[in-house]
């Protein structure tokens, strides 16, 4: 049965805070542990961990805002579960972090906080067109946040970056082989032959995977999609077996990884060419798919994170973050974060050329936002011809004059496909000095040119870019989120997770980024800030702790 947690905000006159040395007392107020108990235990939303347990029947549960609590500082503080909860058990300083002012008084099982974790993966695993309950978490601290640290949210830069998950990179033939297994391990034994039980044993794999020739590798391939179809077929008959995710799995890597032969009545193995970036890349975490991005292979899942970067900001901190398979483009990451960065009162956004699109580019600048890129994809401009903003355009819609002042003699607009047109007088043009140069074309009575408006805005926005001056400001706004990315990957283990699966994924990557924000808020009271506010600020200037 759910219930709050209100205990800490009344204490006992008689605790172990009481009884410290006054001097280690203070040391502990101004210590990270109190602003983690004021900043976030007591803004800890436990309400909306109440879909988690029964309403009116049962055990009261162990408060969430404690074992939640839990969680942060073990990425916080990069504590495995074993430590955290020596630390929880014997250190007055996490006591104090969680509202306990005496050690020991709250006991529970590490259990307790396991199966905190199985509620919460299952709760997102059963309803996920409902609300991320780590993420209204991370929204609501990161604007607690910002307003306490006075952050200027008008500008902010974005970034992706990939991240794996708790699995090796296997090799097509490694994944067949774990398919496989998982398949034949979920079969009751009186349906395995020996032809099957041979799959079991420990040392068969090393036998079957590594003692062969590279032209072998093909025949073997085949053998295994053989063997997966031979377990799909002992459950014809069983329609719960079929139900299994093993069984599953197996149906789904028959599907990818070979095309079934009505005539032979038979699977065959597919080219590694016609295999979709999108197909199962493990047999243990069915989430993860295949990116190759800048000649590097990549395996699971790609982090978009979305960071404030004013230059009057004492600290940056993350406000937006998406975790998705790493086939998705930076420019579907980009259009469907639009509105979120229109509610936050972003005005100016900062990105890499992976996310350009003439369509966000345009949606953005409906809601407000204009987009800054350091660079562009695409076909580079022309050297040797003119660009299109040399020609006078109204409103992107009609043509007026070339760049030799002649007028058209007929401009249209084609409201359909959103391109431009303009015919000029050939005579005139024959003898133009631009001629070479000009991007018109000749025809038989007269010269014409056509572009659409995607192509007159991406001309715009690489002509910005090529201004050095300007390429330099955006990339020196847009760089340090790299570093943000880096530093959740080495100090946080965010590069390869501890984890199996998309929502088990996304649920720690939320921790990992509240956490992140956290460490940020407290440079903030300790005063360690950027050095470009940080030597506008004067020297007998304080930032108060507001504890």
């Amino acid at each position: 049965m759910f219930r709050e947690n209100k205990e800490h905000l009344q204490q006992n006159l008689f605790n172990n805070l009481y009884t410290m040395d006054s001097r280690l007392a203070e040391k502990l107020k101004k210590s990270w542990a109190a602003i983690f108990y004021e900043h976030v235990f007591c803004r800890i939303n436990e309400g909306l961990f109440a879909p988690l347990y029964c309403s009116d029947n049962g055990r009261p549960n162990f408060p969430v805002n404690i074992l939640m609590g839990l969680d942060l500082i073990k990425e916080i503080r990069g504590y495995t579960d074993e430590v955290l909860l020596d630390e929880y058990a014997y250190n007055f300083q996490i006591s104090y972090a969680l509202g306990l002012r005496t050690l020991g008084e709250r006991y529970f099982a590490p259990r307790t906080l396991y199966e905190f974790r199985a509620r919460l993966y299952n709760y997102s695993l059963e309803h996920p067109e409902e609300a991320d309950l780590i993420f209204a978490q991370f929204e609501k601290f990161t604007a607690h946040f910002i307003k306490v640290a006075k952050l200027n949210t008008d500008e902010a830069r974005m970034d992706s970056t990939q991240i794996m998950s708790n699995i090796k990179v296997a090799g097509r033939l490694s994944l067949a082989y774990d398919v496989l297994v998982n398949g034949i391990k979920s079969l009751p034994e009186e349906l395995l032959n020996d032809e099957l039980k041979i799959f079991l044993k420990s040392d068969y794999k090393t036998y079957f995977l590594y003692k062969l020739k590279s032209k072998d590798a093909p025949s073997r391939i085949q053998s295994l999609i053989n063997y997966c179809a031979k377990v799909l077929q002992l459950v014809q008959k069983q329609p719960k077996l079929k139900t299994y995710p093993a069984i599953e799995l197996t149906n789904r890597f028959l599907a990818e990884q070979a095309t079934f032969n009505e005539e032979q009545n038979c699977w065959t193995a597919k080219d590694n060419k016609e295999i979709s970036p999108k197909s199962l890349q493990s047999a243990y975490d069915p989430d993860a798919t295949y990116r190759n991005k800048n000649g590097k292979k990549h395996v699971g899942y790609v982090l978009n994170l979305t960071e404030t970067c004013a230059d009057d900001n004492p600290v940056q901190m993350v406000t937006h973050y998406d975790l998705a398979p790493n086939t998705t483009s930076d420019t579907e990451f980009l259009k469907e974060t639009i509105p979120e960065l229109k509610e936050k009162g972003v005005k100016d956004l900062y990105t890499d050329g992976a996310y350009y699109s003439p369509d966000n580019t345009e949606e953005a600048k409906i809601q407000g936002i204009e987009i800054h890129y350091t660079d562009m994809t695409g076909r580079k401009k022309s050297s040797d011809k003119l660009p299109y903003n040399a020609f006078e355009i109204k409103n992107k819609e009609k043509i007026l004059r070339c760049p030799a002042d002649q007028e058209p003699i007929r401009a249209e607009f084609n409201e359909k496909d959103k391109t431009l047109s303009a015919h000029f007088n050939r005579d005139i043009c024959d003898k133009c000095p631009l001629r070479e140069y000009c991007r018109v074309k000749f025809q038989k009575k007269d010269t014409v040119i056509r572009v659409n408006q995607k192509t007159l805005a991406a001309e715009e926005t690489r002509l910005k870019i090529e201004d050095k001056e300007e390429r330099q400001k955006l990339i020196s706004k847009r760089a340090a989120i790299e570093g943000t990315n880096s530093s959740l990957k080495r100090s946080q283990n965010a590069g390869k997770l501890s984890v199996r699966g998309i929502v088990k994924s996304d649920l720690v990557i939320g921790t990992k980024l509240i956490a992140h924000n956290f460490r940020q808020l407290t440079r903030f009271f300790k005063g360690d800030i950027r050095k470009k506010v940080r030597e506008s600020v004067k020297s007998n200037q304080e930032i108060p702790l507001t504890i």
